[in-house]
């Protein structure tokens, strides 16, 4: 297990670094997204492949990865062809080596989130299917209609002439005020808890990939840069601050 780990991590890392490589040369972060994405997909079936077992929970596994990133990266990827750029990286793409750590950044992100699929891809014990795989995957299912359909509300409020200049504030958006973050989460949670099926001692700290999507997009590069944005953009109006008085900021728990 731990040699394809190893092969995992550096595959990992050349994919992404010689997609900084173009990325730096071009002054483009366009497919960034898409490369993560992409790499996801990558690791979870060569994992599969130098793991040399098949079993049905391996495969489930993977295809949902599959799916998971076939969805987001074609989305992320349509969504910066039509606005043009990512605004993360206004400071960014003019310095390599700032670029250069985006990118590694970006390996990381990959190889923490996917590991429970990579220990599970490589492990050769099997277990009857039970409980925890069906809970893991309708969480997983959960988590993915969530993201798709929050993302595709918002891209269809954003691209409605009549909307220029607002927020939105209907759909999943009235129950949360960033659902497709929630429903990333709920997915990488589903995933590690099916995987966790076959898992045993160190492998339990695989439990990490959830909680590092969660911290990620909770505390780092998600929802702390959304909400300046949108205060800089509706602070001042009461409609917006009274969508945040009362639509909770991530899970979407009623409030007491």
């Amino acid at each position: 297990m731990g040699a394809v780990l190893l092969k995992c991590a550096a595959a990992d890392l050349g994919v992404q670094w010689v997609g900084w490589a173009l990325a730096a040369a071009l002054k483009t972060e366009r497919f960034y997204d898409l490369a993560g994405s992409g790499t996801f997909i990558l690791l979870a079936h060569l994992s599969r492949t130098w793991g040399r077992t098949r079993y049905l929970r391996q495969n489930v596994q993977t295809g949902l990865v599959t799916a998971w990133g076939l969805r987001l990266g074609t989305f992320l990827f349509l969504r910066i062809l039509k606005e043009g750029q990512d605004r993360r990286f206004n400071n960014v793409r003019n310095s390599p080596g700032v670029f250069f750590v985006y990118w590694t950044v970006q390996a990381v992100w990959v190889f923490v989130t996917l590991l429970p699929t990579l220990i599970l891809n490589t492990e050769q014990r099997d277990k009857p299917l039970g409980p925890r795989d069906y809970a893991g995957w309708a969480i997983w299912g959960l988590g993915f209609a969530t993201e798709a359909i929050a993302d595709q509300q918002k891209w269809n409020f954003k691209n409605d002439p009549d909307n220029a200049g607002k927020f939105i504030q209907n759909g999943l958006w009235a129950y949360s005020r960033h659902p497709n973050y929630l429903g990333e989460i709920l997915q990488w949670s589903g995933l590690f808890l099916s995987a966790s099926s076959v898992m045993q001692g160190p492998q339990y700290l695989s439990a990490l990939s959830p909680l590092f999507v969660w911290f990620l997009l909770r505390h780092v590069s998600g929802i702390p840069i959304l909400e300046k944005q949108a205060m800089r953009k509706w602070g001042a109006d009461p409609a917006f601050q009274n969508y945040v008085k009362n639509t909770p900021q991530l899970w979407p728990f009623p409030r007491f």
